[in-house]
């Protein structure tokens, strides 16, 4: 139960899936220059998170950069109805989900209603805290870690009355990068769990699973 708009890098970029022309409002002519300047910065931030994750593994700090040359990224303008009486999986903000890419990094209003499922199978809040975001782990880097780092499951469910707005950023990686677990991350106690896969692959696919109207789209 939400509304949104999806905007992505305004740069010509190669004609593959997840790349195209914005269709700003022509009655809003202000809005496509702030929003775009919003997206290079998280776009910067995302990659600057990203060179932590190389380091914290004993990479190179620029590891990664190599399949982020043209990387698919998403910015999402979100709004999020109030909620009133039963609050299923069909009807919820957002149903429970882990996020495709590599990071997401959300900015939230101070409503709330971001829920994390925990280790032990519970669902928990994630309060809104001022003057920070919210930083996602995506099934990517999941796959590159073989599970070292986990995509957290989430969802929101926006029980407060309010009407709920948040910005998430998601950063994947080149449409064509090959996605494998990383050598160093891979030992007798810890076994392959992926095999390799293409950015572009792994998201056409969880598309496929998540939007209706793409089940039949080659």
């Amino acid at each position: 139960l939400k509304e949104c708009i999806d905007l992505g890098p305004e740069a010509p970029l190669p004609a593959t899936p997840f790349f195209g022309p914005n269709p700003w409002p022509d009655s809003l002519p202000e809005f496509g220059p702030k929003v775009m300047a919003y997206h290079d910065a998280a776009l910067g931030l995302a990659q600057q998170v990203l060179r932590g994750i190389a380091l914290s593994l004993d990479l190179p700090a620029d590891h990664f950069a190599p399949m982020m040359q043209h990387p698919i990224s998403i910015l999402r303008l979100l709004h999020y109805p109030p909620q009133t009486g039963a609050v299923d999986e069909s009807v919820i903000g957002i149903g429970a989900h882990t996020d495709y890419g590599n990071l997401t990094i959300l900015a939230q209003d101070d409503v709330g209603g971001l829920q994390v499922l925990n280790r032990d199978g519970q669902w928990v809040e994630a309060p809104p805290m001022p003057g920070s975001f919210v930083v996602n782990i995506g099934d990517l880097i999941q796959r590159l870690t073989n599970k070292r780092y986990l995509a957290n499951l989430h969802r929101v469910v926006n029980v407060s009355g309010r009407e709920r707005y948040s910005i998430p950023f998601f950063l994947d990686a080149d449409f064509d990068a090959v996605i494998a677990p990383l050598p160093s991350c891979v030992d007798t106690d810890t076994p392959l769990a992926y095999e390799p896969v293409t950015c572009g692959a792994h998201k056409w696919a969880r598309f496929k699973a998540s939007y209706t109207h793409l089940a039949d789209a080659v």
